[in-house]
């Protein structure tokens, strides 16, 4: 009797070894999908992030550059051709601090920008950016940088989309000398913070007063 009682316990104590020296294993299958399973992950997660909205594709991740720098331009590949474009435009979110290229219902490239400072308009009660919305048309003046006496604050490579020269897509804030102010410039992609202009960084503020046609539309949403 005494005997069979300490195979079974022996038995038992064996089987419960067993299951414990399988538990990470069976922990690890749980946590590590197939290849396969990973491949379909990815690709759903790609068609959700590029799924139209609104009639417009989203940005690809992967392209834009993570952490946000703004010596650099906000994506990873070359900008885009606008000899091969249809329709042109430019489309800014103040609230998502990006500015679109598309041609048409494509988006053809995203960049990280800043808007202006929310206040709160005494008539309405209603917080406001100090960046206009609505829509709006690139404008000829354009150049490498400027100086604003009044509010102490520069920029580098300035294209007008309204009131010839007032409100500008410019390059991140210089201070007076041409210095780069690095607490505003890492803003950028962030947070708003101008006085109305929509910020770029260095490159892509050089890119737009290059190459951003005179006529372009440019929709600026909230």
């Amino acid at each position: 009797m005494k005997l069979v009682v300490k195979n079974r316990i022996y038995a038992g104590v064996c089987l419960f070894v067993a299951i414990i020296g399988m538990g990470p294993e069976l922990r690890n299958n749980r946590q590590k999908p197939s290849k396969a399973a990973r491949q379909t992950q990815v690709a759903s997660n790609s068609r959700r992030e590029n799924h139209p909205k609104h009639g417009h594709t989203t940005a690809q991740p992967s392209r834009m550059r993570v952490p946000i720098d703004w010596h650099k331009s906000s994506e990873t590949v070359p900008y885009p051709d606008l000899a091969t474009t249809k329709d042109f435009w430019v489309k800014v979110s103040l609230k998502k601090n990006r500015t679109y290229l598309y041609d048409g219902k494509k988006l053809l490239y995203t960049m990280y920008s800043t808007g202006g400072m929310y206040k709160r308009n005494p008539q309405t009660g209603k917080m406001e950016s100090m960046t206009p919305t609505g829509t709006y048309y690139a404008q000829a003046e354009r150049g490498d940088s400027f100086f604003n006496s009044s509010l102490n604050e520069g920029a580098n490579y300035y294209v007008s989309w309204l009131d010839h020269g007032t409100y500008l897509f410019h390059s991140v804030p210089t201070v007076a000398g041409g210095a780069y102010n690095v607490k505003e410039a890492d803003k950028l992609g962030k947070s708003t913070g101008s006085h109305g202009c929509i910020r770029l960084s260095i490159p892509d503020a050089q890119w737009m007063s290059t190459h951003l046609p005179v006529g372009t539309k440019i929709v600026i949403v909230n």
